[in-house]
Order: structure tokens, then sequence, then C-alpha cells
């Protein structure tokens, strides 16, 4: 019989560890708010940012829950095709009457649904242990400044307004919170959330690499931008690695 006191005592941690990821994601939102997140060097930073989640945050972690030894194939299938699904909803909004409207919000909401599956991520692992949860809501604590300031230079960059930028970052600090809420409902076949991540992985290469990065240079054409993208980088590589030692 599972020990009652044990398990209120792990659902109170895990609204706890839901609260503080949304402070934390609101906290870098406001900040990259306050100076005007639109700006080529900002937009350069977090291209670099989103590009680290991609190399040293989902891929990783994918290939982790893969199958040991890693089998690298299918996860970086998953990244292609989340590449070449977000590649074609951009072009096709883009090239529709209301694309513009559209293509401010995808970048946001595909930083939302990554904050989802942060706190399914958290809530699974409690599952599994409370120690690999712990580990897995620290290595998402982390990022998640980070992941607010990006929701918010997604939605300026494509265009939205600074209201519908203040949404989606309300919006992405409550969904580690819906995650965590989701993962006491259902349980994720192995071999589901490596490829899940996979195909976010693909979403951020695009929209690092092909979206943010022409912004940011043809906005501002300096060294300094490429500096911005690669202290990005570096950012979330400290994070990446602080939270695996610890």
């Amino acid at each position: 019989m599972p020990d009652v006191t044990l398990l209120l005592r792990i659902d109170w941690a895990l609204w706890t560890i839901g609260l503080c990821t949304g402070a934390a994601t609101l906290f870098g939102g406001v900040v990259a708010l306050r100076v005007k997140a639109s700006t080529g060097l900002l937009i350069g930073l977090a291209s670099g940012a989103v590009l680290g989640v991609v190399l040293f945050d989902l891929l990783p972690e994918a290939l982790r829950l893969g199958a040991q030894p890693p089998d690298v194939l299918p996860v970086l299938t998953a990244v292609a095709c989340g590449y070449a699904v977000y590649l074609l909803v951009h072009r096709l909004a883009a090239c529709s009457d209301h694309g513009h409207g559209l293509t401010a919000h995808l970048g946001a909401g595909a930083l939302t649904l990554h904050s989802l599956i942060d706190g399914l991520g958290i809530g699974l692992a409690f599952k599994a242990s409370p120690a690999l949860g712990a580990g897995v809501a620290f290595a998402v604590l982390a990022h998640d400044c980070l992941d607010g300031a990006n929701t918010v230079t997604l939605s300026l960059s494509g265009g939205a307004g600074d209201r519908a930028a203040r949404r989606w970052l309300v919006a992405d600090a409550l969904a580690p919170l819906a995650g965590i809420g989701l993962s006491r409902l259902i349980s994720v076949r192995p071999g589901t959330l490596e490829l899940l991540l996979g195909g976010f992985a693909g979403f951020f290469l695009y929209i690092g690499a092909s979206e943010l990065l022409p912004q940011a240079l043809a906005r501002r054409p300096k060294v300094s931008t490429s500096f911005a993208v690669l202290a990005g980088l570096a950012a979330l590589y400290a994070v990446v690695r602080l939270a695996g030692a610890a």
C-alpha cells in the first residue's frame, strides 16, 4: 500500500515547483519587455539560446530517454520531421491572407508547448522517484528565465504587440503547471517521449537558425550580434551543465 503521507508531500512539492517555474518564466519575460526585446541584439541572444535548447537540452535528453545503447536515427528522424512540419506551417501561414497574424504567434506557441512538456516531464519523473523528479525540476528551473525572455522575443519579433507578448508570457508561465496536472492523469509509453522531444528540437532548430538568426543579422548586421548569438549558446550550456552537476 503506498505511503499516503509521502504521496501528499510529493504532490505539494510538484505544485510548488510548478509555481516556481512559472515565476522564473514571468521574471525573464518581464525583463525582456523592459529592455525592448525587439532589438536585433536581443533577437540574436534569443537565437543562440533557442539553439542551445536544441543542442544542450532537448537532444541529449531525447537520447538519454531512448534505447540503450542510444539509437540516434529515430531521434534525428523526429528532429527532421519537426523541422519540416514547422517550416511548412510557417510558410503556409506567411502566404495566407492572415499569415502575419499567425506567424507572430507560432514561435511563442511552440515555446509554450515546450513548457507544457517540461511540466509533464517533471510530473512523470516524480512518478519514477522523488530524486529523479528533483533533478528534472532543477534542470527546468535553470533555464525558465531564458524561456520567458525567448517567448517575449519571439512574439515581438514576429510582429505581435506588447499585449500579445504578455499573454503568451502568462500562458508560458502557466504551462508547466498544466503539464504537471496532466502527468497525474496519463502515462507516456516508452519510446514516445523521446520522439516528442526530438520533434520539438526540430521546431526550435528552425526557429533559432532560420527565423531568429536572419532577423537579428538583418536588423543589426554587426559583429556584436554574432557575439550575442554565442552568448545565448553559452548561457544555455552553462545552465544545463549547472543542472547536471547538481
